[in-house]
């Protein structure tokens, strides 16, 4: 059963994405990973984290070494995807053109960004147009 985003706490999301950017890790490597970005967590912490998210289905751990090595299970993707569905089911009842408006008149987008959005418009455009 893969994992359920409202289990994953902000201090778990933290060193989940310390993983996804630089897995495999060790406890260690990823407390010192925190470290280096301002959050001063102790050693026992990160373990904690990390067995949590390993019961939850986030992480494996390799334990064939002396210090185990954790690798994630769930990508960014994911996660992000199953946070976004969540998102918009309890804010615009499951509406993405609300949330993609409010954005696109809140956020600041770069060039390459905009590009991008206009390709994807493009193309739903064409497809709206062939049906």
């Amino acid at each position: 059963m893969p994992p359920r985003e409202a289990d994953l706490g902000e201090a778990e999301l933290e060193v989940l994405k310390a993983l996804w950017d630089d897995a495999p890790l060790t406890v260690r490597e990823v407390m010192n990973l925190l470290h280096k970005q301002r959050r001063k967590v102790a050693y026992t912490t990160v373990l904690t984290f990390l067995t949590r998210l390993e019961q939850k289905g986030y992480v494996k751990s390799d334990k064939s070494e002396l210090a185990y090595v954790y690798t994630p299970i769930v990508s960014r993707e994911g996660v992000a995807k199953s946070r976004l569905k969540s998102f918009l089911s309890q804010l615009y009842d499951g509406a993405a053109g609300p949330l993609v408006l409010q954005l696109m008149r809140e956020e600041k987008f770069s060039s390459d960004e905009i590009a991008e959005l206009q390709k994807l418009i493009d193309r739903l455009d064409t497809k709206k147009r062939k049906r």
